[in-house]
């Protein structure tokens, strides 16, 4: 957040989909409800991305909100961003500590658990190879990694389960999900079924306040694709998670 720095124009339509996608706003932090399928941040700006958007709420002196953290192009759902930079590196900090606390949703398939809720403790390591790097389970160079899961719904090979990431490695849930035999649907890179989309929700956040007030829990429902395949799965979605009403 330089001071005096230019400020990109940015259009009123791409402004307009930036603000509909706020979900929480206060004087530290910004919280959105970003779309699968809009990257997080893009190196150089090459494609639309939700770090190039936050220009939106830029002041006239080139200070701009910064994101704290990052999801896949492909999940879906809350992510923060630091209105100031003090705040920005008090939440960075939390996020940096494991004081922030994260609630997936994910839609898998494959060897669903008798249990209803169990940990997965297995490292991630990034391996070069000649494609280039890519990140692999177990590896004995790999960096601890622990993922608590609970089934909220299943039928036959398909379940919609909770998912709480306990450390923050890349690619965490979708390695853990297939490391457990139960790929997340979409995820093709590490054996999921096709799907329209990976079907991976950031569920919600809790994060130390800023300001020192307490703690700000920040939560955005499940989206309707996701809902509507775990239906045609013959899953019953519970309707507190989609944010509908009795």
């Amino acid at each position: 957040m330089a001071r005096n720095r230019p400020v990109p124009h940015i259009s009123e339509a791409d402004r307009d989909f930036v603000r509909a996608l706020l979900i929480h706003e206060d004087e530290h932090i910004l919280a959105f409800d970003k779309p699968s399928g809009l990257p997080s941040q893009v190196r150089g700006n090459r494609a639309r991305n939700l770090d190039h958007l936050l220009w939106a709420f830029a002041k006239s002196n080139g200070k701009r909100p910064r994101m704290v953290h990052r999801l896949d192009a492909g999940t879906s759902g809350v992510i923060l961003a630091g209105r100031t930079q003090p705040a920005a590196a008090a939440l960075s900090e939390a996020f940096a500590g494991r004081a922030a606390r994260k609630t997936y949703l994910a839609l898998v398939s494959g060897g669903i658990p008798e249990v209803p809720r169990g940990r997965i403790e297995a490292s991630i390591a990034r391996i070069p190879d000649d494609r280039g790097d890519r990140l692999v389970v177990d590896h004995p160079d790999g960096k601890p990694a622990e993922t608590d899961w609970q089934i909220l719904c299943s039928q036959g090979d398909a379940a919609l389960i909770e998912l709480k990431p306990k450390t923050g490695r890349m690619h965490q849930l979708r390695l853990h999900m297939a490391h457990a035999g139960m790929p997340i649907l979409g995820d093709e890179r590490y054996g999921g079924a096709p799907a329209s989309r990976l079907m991976l929700h950031a569920a919600e956040i809790t994060v130390p306040h800023p300001s020192g007030k307490g703690p700000v829990t920040v939560s955005a429902p499940l989206p309707e694709e996701m809902a509507s395949a775990a239906r045609a799965r013959g899953l019953s979605v519970p309707m507190a998670i989609t944010g509908a009403s009795d």
